[in-house]
């Protein structure tokens, strides 16, 4: 039964064309996004099924949606996917084709790729396959295939103007990405939206740590296949019970998790050898590689993504600082990929920011932005911002010229004995201790759950942990003003433990009034009056504290400096609330439990490994916030 609730939410994602599989989904989103009851593309559309030779004589399956009106010349926007062009069948439709509606229903030639290695493509796959500067001959990446698949679209697709954009969510965001280097001269407009740039950082580790939330995930990236199929070749194992955090306790430590997967899972492997940010990941990195790019491109990421803030951040930032190119962002208050979605109430958890958010992005930015540069109407000015943020606090759209603006300040506040958090540091620094246990860990959500990462959790009530004795809790007193953070957090610690290994989790908390009344978003056994909503939150591998590539033991009591930076935001902390810091060093099973005894290889740690530890919080510890003025 489970294996084929997953079976099921993979395949919605696969229609959708956008995102990683998530148990999340809901029967109202399935209704929503997979029946069109007004526009049907079967009417206005014809598909076509092709394989393309790539420069090494690898055929990738591509199909291809053009309008019926063949009385003008239309644009291509392509995505290539590792997730499958399902359905497959020349007289087989999605429900929906394209970014959005309204790309579709005015009329684009939309291409879906399944790339190499995967389902009906041949060759062989490669995981964020790295890229090859000045390639020569037959060397191929995926910036060479998707230039010689632009190069043939152009030439042997009827109706083209000669103009190609490219999109993707998640994963197939990283494939556009990919399409900017070594970009085809056809190639106008780029969109990376939630795009992975790093898996050391993005999805399946953070900072050294190993999301256990994504284990199963492995099973879809970690299954070779030898030819060309229509038909998945790949099975998620089966937990056998509801309850994700009792069955990574039952199988703690990590090796224990090996029987469900053998060396014929390529990705597992490769997670569980290469433990460091080695050569291994540091080349399959695209961000340092986003130099002098031509295309214009325009970021879309979500606040509340719980599986990739780092890569459109990092994209973004990474394509401004390198290149002078249209270069636009847009993070509105979404999960992983909100955006592409038509619910007309926007809600994360038990929080609702408001009303046809994604439609608002769909069609006056989104569409905007590609029907600029594609269809001729490159000449003026797209009208659109450099950077647009939502503010998750005061639940409205914003507009910036440069992201972060310009008018920020870093200001410090530090944790203070007796839960405070201040402006004022303490000239008697003390300590606040906790007992950290990694056979009972702190859960990262009270809700049971199972299967990949959730995603209510990123804006969920944190009371339940802070009222536990191994979580430490800072707080301001009532502000008497309104505090807009806009840009990235850098946490200072300075810490001790008894141990020689530890993580470090730091969330930072929007703590409401009690008179906030509930909305008809909120859970039965929650009230919004004091609810602590999450904003950010983030781990730091402790091995992990001065170098990715060099780990290192903690000298047991000895006071240690540990930065730890969280990605960014756009939140108000709105008069009569106040803010509030937590600081833990378990998060399970979103991440796994350190042993908290120095091991090299943490897949490889002994039961006896996981020690119980006291750990201190130095009281000159701060976190710095970058405050809009």
């Amino acid at each position: 039964m489970i294996f084929q609730r997953i079976t099921l939410f993979l395949l919605i994602f696969i229609t959708l064309s956008s995102c990683k599989p998530t148990e999340t989904s809901s029967v109202k989103e399935v209704s929503e996004l997979a029946v069109d009851t007004v526009y049907n593309p079967q009417d206005h559309y014809t598909k076509k099924e092709v394989v393309i030779a790539m420069r090494d004589g690898i055929k990738l399956h591509t199909t291809i949606y053009s309008p019926k009106d063949a009385s003008k010349t239309y644009p291509m926007l392509m995505m290539r996917t590792p997730y499958s062009c399902q359905p497959y069948g020349e007289d087989e439709f999605k429900s929906k084709i394209g970014p959005n509606k309204y790309l579709m229903e005015e009329g684009n030639i939309m291409v879906y790729q399944d790339v190499r290695g995967r389902w009906n493509s041949e060759g062989v796959y490669d995981n964020m396959r790295a890229y090859i500067p000045n390639k020569t001959g037959t060397q191929i990446d995926e910036a060479s295939d998707t230039y010689d698949t632009i190069e043939w679209l152009v030439n042997n697709v009827e109706n083209n103007n000669g103009n190609v954009g490219t999109y993707g969510i998640s994963y197939p965001g990283f494939y556009a990405t990919y399409s900017l280097l070594d970009s085809h001269p056809a190639l106008k407009a780029v969109s990376p939206q939630a795009c992975i740039s790093d898996f050391f950082f993005d999805d399946f580790i953070h900072n050294g740590a190993f999301l256990l939330s994504y284990w199963r995930a492995t099973a879809l990236f970690g299954a070779m296949k030898q030819e060309p199929t229509t038909e998945a070749w790949y099975a998620f194992p089966d937990m056998e019970t509801e309850d994700q955090h009792q069955f990574f306790l039952d199988h703690m430590p990590l090796s224990k998790l090996n029987k469900f997967y053998d060396s014929t899972n390529v990705f597992m492997e490769q997670i569980k050898t290469h433990v460091t940010y080695d050569e291994f990941w540091k080349s399959r990195g695209i961000i340092q590689h986003l130099k002098d790019i031509k295309p214009a491109t325009m970021i879309v990421g979500g606040l509340f993504d719980a599986e990739d803030l780092y890569g459109p951040f990092n994209t973004y930032k990474g394509i401004e600082e390198n290149s002078d190119n249209y270069n636009t962002v847009v993070f509105g208050p979404w999960s992983h990929g909100d955006w592409a979605r038509n619910s007309e109430r926007q809600v994360v958890g038990n929080i609702h920011f408001g009303d046809s958010i994604s439609d608002h992005f769909q069609k006056n930015i989104e569409t905007k932005f590609f029907n600029h540069f594609l269809k001729g109407e490159a000449d003026g000015e797209t009208n659109l911002p450099e950077a647009q943020f939502f503010n998750t606090g005061t639940k409205e759209w914003q507009s910036f010229d440069v992201w972060p603006p310009e008018n920020t300040t870093k200001e410090s506040y530090y944790m203070q004995p007796y839960e405070r958090l201040t402006q004022q540091p303490n000239k008697m620094y003390g300590a606040s201790e906790f007992v950290s246990d990694p056979k009972k860990p702190v859960p990262y959500t009270e809700d049971i759950k199972v299967g990949f990462t959730p995603r209510k959790f990123m804006t969920d009530d944190q009371r339940f942990a802070s009222r536990r004795p191994d979580v430490l809790t800072f707080e301001t007193e009532v502000l008497e003003d309104d505090v807009t953070l806009a840009g990235d957090i850098l946490t200072k610690l300075y810490v001790s433990t008894t141990g020689t290994a530890a993580d470090w989790i730091v969330k930072v908390i929007d703590v409401f009034p009690a008179d906030t009344e509930n909305t008809e978003d909120v859970q039965d056994h929650l009230k919004l009056s004091n609810y602590h909503m999450m904003v950010r939150s983030e781990v730091l591998r402790g091995r992990f504290r001065n170098s990715m590539s060099k780990p290192e033991p903690f000298v047991p009591n000895e006071k240690t400096k540990v930065n730890l930076k969280l990605q960014d935001v756009f939140h108000t902390f709105k008069k009569g609330h106040k803010i509030q810091v937590q600081v833990q060093s378990t998060f399970f099973p979103y991440i796994d439990a350190n042993p908290q005894t120095y091991v090299d290889n943490i897949f490889e740690a002994k039961e006896a490994d996981f020690q119980k530890q006291t750990h201190k919080v130095f009281n000159d510890s701060s976190i710095e916030f970058t405050v809009l003025k």
